[in-house]
């Protein structure tokens, strides 16, 4: 047969490297071993049976059909009411357009503000589709490293020490998956200053907002910043519906006109009865209030049970549904440690090489299982450590 496109064949090349755990752990489950997975963000429960519901009656009533290309008039007018909140200052409906989840809003974005041939700086840790994202765009990248040291922020002098000629867009996560890293006010004004002097989109996954206690800053809210910010939002995480392929982008009206075309040829448009269920869930908060207090009180479970492994810690606390463990006092080697750890204890946690190797030497845990689960996972974790050699 005629050969594939190189743009498809390179979108992820070398970024599976430390997923090997997790594939194995899955292995595992397959063969009847009793592995506890503490590495994937999905939640461990269903979606709100309001949400459900709604979903249901929406078919009932036969909304079935198409829908345009920014999104039913109900579920735009909900997306810059909860956008409005997330992002501390006025979104209206002209500055919101649906996307199919969270992974579909970056694809667009980058498809939207980069051409073939430029650079697009990632800070790292990040998530492991930014890199294929970019390729796909015909882009090239540069890993900017936010070090343990400085609690896994960014620093405006790294990024602008990376910008190259054809730089164009510098790409955050923030709250951050991995790290829980919630960027600072500071942080995100001396970034956006860096990227007015050089005329560099701004493309900010804002997905775990939610799950911040209040501490989010959206870079698009400060001053100078709006109209080369490009935000994300996702209901997969804030919402329980990562199965539900829904979220949206927050941009500047000319923007959502190009987002509008990318999804004319892309998805041509969402779902119906999907969008409406979407749109009642985020006018009531289906889920959000429990969702915050539940991973806080899993968090303090897995903290204190976690008391007594001197050679290891938690970063990072307060930023969605993860914990990034600092393991360095005992290796550097993270996926060794994790591929021993599931071995020896059937505990599986994703190393952080996996997420750019500024995280090395680092774990990730999910708190996506019961607290006895966690207690558990915190129990063998624990007793792996202080046995640990490599």
């Amino acid at each position: 047969m005629p050969l594939p496109s190189e743009r498809i064949t390179n979108i992820s090349e070398g970024d599976q490297e430390g997923w090997e755990v997790y594939l194995k752990a899955v292995d595992m489950i397959r063969s009847g071993e009793d592995v506890l997975m503490l590495s994937i963000g999905d939640h461990d429960f269903p979606t709100p049976v309001e949400t459900i519901d709604a979903a249901k009656k929406a078919l009932d009533d036969g909304h079935t059909k198409y829908t345009t290309m920014q999104g039913i008039p109900q579920l735009l007018k909900a997306m810059a009411k909860v956008s409005t909140k997330a992002l501390s200052l006025p979104v209206t409906t002209d500055e919101v357009v649906t996307m199919a989840g969270g992974q579909s809003g970056l694809y667009a974005a980058m498809q939207a503000c980069v051409n073939p041939g430029d650079h697009v700086i990632i800070l790292s840790p990040h998530y492991v589709t930014y890199p294929g994202t970019v390729r796909s765009a015909g882009a090239t990248f540069t890993l900017v490293s936010c070090s343990p040291e400085n609690g896994f922020e960014p620093k405006a002098e790294d990024i602008e020490a990376a910008i190259q000629p054809n730089t164009k867009a510098v790409l955050m996560n923030t709250p951050n998956n991995p790290t829980c890293a919630i960027y600072s006010r500071e942080t995100l004004e001396a970034i956006g200053e860096v990227c007015i002097k050089h005329d560099l989109w701004i493309i900010s996954d804002e997905v775990y907002w939610s799950l911040s206690n209040g501490k989010h800053v959206s870079p698009r809210a400060l001053p100078g910043l709006k109209e080369r910010t490009v935000v994300l939002v996702s209901m997969s995480k804030s919402h329980v519906m990562t199965g539900w392929r829904m979220g949206w982008i927050v941009a500047e009206p000319e923007m959502v006109h190009n987002f509008m075309q990318h999804n004319l040829v892309n998805s041509y448009g969402i779902s119906d009865f999907i969008s409406r269920a979407a749109a009642e869930a985020l006018e009531n908060d289906y889920g959000v209030g429990e969702l915050q207090e539940l991973f806080t009180k899993r968090g303090g479970v897995f903290r204190e049970a976690l008391i007594g492994a001197n050679d290891i810690r938690i970063l990072n606390e307060d930023g969605a549904m993860y914990f990034m463990i600092d393991i360095r006092n005992i290796t550097h080697d993270a996926e060794t440690f994790a591929f021993k750890l599931l071995e020896e204890e059937k505990l599986c946690v994703m190393p952080g090489d996996s997420f750019g190797p500024s995280a090395s030497g680092h774990i990730r845990i999910s708190l996506c299982q019961p607290e006895d689960k966690l207690r558990e996972g915190a129990k063998r974790l624990k007793r792996f450590a202080s046995n640990y050699s490599s």
